[in-house]
């Protein structure tokens, strides 16, 4: 996972974990969530929808261990 990067669309609310790699298809594993894969079958990407309400339990623990990092 450490070529992963992190990208939040804030206007979209929309959490997208990706890597190098052209997309030949999408996967929704589930409401809100999909996965994108290069021609290949490999994972280049992930995309989580409505992230503010996905996550809203964990946000505020994690900020304060960003404030820190």
């Amino acid at each position: 996972m450490e070529d992963f990067k992190v990208f939040y669309d804030e206007e979209e609310d929309i959490l997208y974990l990706a890597k190098e790699g052209e997309e030949a298809e999408v996967v929704e594993i589930s409401p809100c969530v999909n996965m994108e894969l290069d021609s290949k079958g490999n994972l280049i990407g992930v995309e989580l929808f409505k992230a503010s309400y996905m996550f809203k339990d964990v946000l505020k623990p994690m900020e304060k261990k960003l404030q820190i990092a």
